[in-house]
C-alpha cells in the first residue's frame, strides 16, 4: 500500500542538512539516486551555485525565488540537467518547492 502524504500539515518537516539554517524538508520518496522533497526555504534564504549527479526540477508552489537575475513565482518549473550548474538562489520573503532528483535516460 502506498503511504498518503499531506503536503501542506505541519508533520514530518525536518531540518534539511546541507541547505541554509531554517531551511525544512518534508521527504516524499527516497530511492537510491532519486528523491523527491518539499523544501520549506525561510525568509533571507541564500545559497550558492552548485550542480548534482543527477536531473533536478523544481516546482515553485508558494512564495517565489529569484536566481541570476529571474524571478519564479507560484506556479514555476525548471528543470537543471545533470552536472548542470545552477543557482544561486534567493528567497526574500520564503518559499515551498517540490524538488525532484531522477536519473533520465
Amino acid at each position: 500500500m502506498k503511504k498518503f502524504i499531506n503536503l501542506f500539515e505541519d508533520s514530518n518537516w525536518e531540518d534539511a542538512n546541507g541547505y541554509p539554517e531554517g531551511t525544512k524538508r518534508k521527504v516524499l520518496r527516497d530511492e537510491d539516486t532519486r528523491k523527491t522533497i518539499l523544501l520549506k526555504l525561510p525568509k533571507g534564504f541564500k545559497m550558492g551555485s552548485h550542480s548534482h549527479i543527477t536531473t533536478e526540477q523544481h516546482f515553485v508552489l508558494k512564495g517565489e525565488y529569484s536566481s541570476d537575475g529571474e524571478v519564479y513565482p507560484v506556479g514555476s518549473y525548471q528543470m537543471f540537467s545533470a552536472h548542470d550548474e545552477h543557482g544561486p538562489f534567493v528567497s526574500e520573503e520564503g518559499a515551498l518547492v517540490l524538488v525532484i532528483w531522477d536519473s533520465l535516460k
